[in-house]
């Protein structure tokens, strides 16, 4: 059975209000969602299970912690088998922030959040570089971030609590 099939609307409607604020009391969603505290627990808990929720935590800005630079690095491997292999290095540089597989000119693309260009530099030329199968680079710097978001979730007209 697809993931889709196991949520309904008022499931919809609980992860709405929770992306847009984890922390948000189960009282508050209740009330919104026109049910018990104990149903949005227990609905939070089947979607986590599901992994329809993957996470919960604070985002935190990375410039007020000193990170003042983000980048995207295209890598080209010897061969995509390398893969599997190279991904346990990118987990070891805790800079890295998001990692993929690709298609396309390169074999992985990578974020990068660093002090300055400098940090960047010493990222790439002593850590990223170094590693066995990584036979490129290609680096894109960030000016400014305009959009980051999480996925719309829609709900139908028709009102279903499942």
């Amino acid at each position: 059975m697809d993931r889709l099939d196991c949520i309904d609307n008022l499931d919809r409607k609980i992860l709405s209000i929770v992306m847009h604020n984890a922390r948000i009391p189960s009282k508050d969603v209740a009330q919104v969602c026109g049910v018990s505290r104990a149903a949005i627990h227990q609905r939070i808990q089947r979607m986590s299970e599901l992994g329809i929720i993957t996470g919960s935590g604070y985002n935190v800005n990375p410039q007020l912690l000193g990170y003042n630079t983000s980048a995207y690095i295209g890598v080209t491997l010897e061969r995509g088998a390398l893969y599997s292999t190279v991904v346990p290095e990118m987990e070891k540089i805790p800079e890295v922030t998001e990692c993929h597989f690709t298609t396309g000119p390169y074999t992985m693309m990578i974020k990068l959040v660093v002090r300055d260009n400098q940090h960047l530099m010493e990222l790439l030329n002593k850590n990223i570089q170094m590693i066995p199968g990584v036979i490129g680079t290609e680096t894109l710097i960030s000016l400014d971030t305009s959009i980051s978001r999480q996925i719309p979730i829609y709900i139908d007209s028709e009102d279903d609590r499942g």
